[in-house]
């Protein structure tokens, strides 16, 4: 499985930015998908995570009324489109894909709950 994220860039506060994953290899019905982030000097944290079946999605308190995370199954794809940017969403942006475990609605905020990263997509926020 192997994961890329696109749709990062300079943008200045207010506006809005949508991020792509694309998954290549196999997807498991079961499994989820998340976006996590980095930002400048802090460790990387939990943004938004679904599932591939169903409609649960989650959201750090944080971006929670400005960023939806959405999924294209067929074409293997999952998107975060974030509204509202301001200049503490500046960071490095994950997509990250785990196996299907009976455990997610207690681990999906988990960093090591997940399998295969992708590569990250920078954001930035200017005020």
């Amino acid at each position: 499985v192997q994961l890329q994220a696109s749709g990062g860039g300079l943008v200045q506060a207010g506006d809005s930015l949508r991020l792509s994953c694309a998954v290549s290899g196999r997807v498991f019905p079961e499994g989820s998908m998340a976006w996590f982030r980095q930002r400048p000097g802090k460790e990387r944290e939990f943004v938004s995570g679904v599932k591939w079946t169903g409609d649960d999605t989650f959201y750090a308190d944080s971006v929670k009324g400005r960023f939806t995370i959405s999924k294209d199954k067929a074409q293997k794809m999952v998107y975060l489109q974030m509204d509202s940017l301001n200049p503490e969403d500046t960071a490095v942006y994950y997509c990250a894909v785990a196996l299907p475990k009976t455990t997610y609605y207690r681990d999906y905020a988990r960093e090591g709950f997940y399998k295969y990263w992708g590569q990250g997509t920078q954001v930035t926020v200017s005020s």
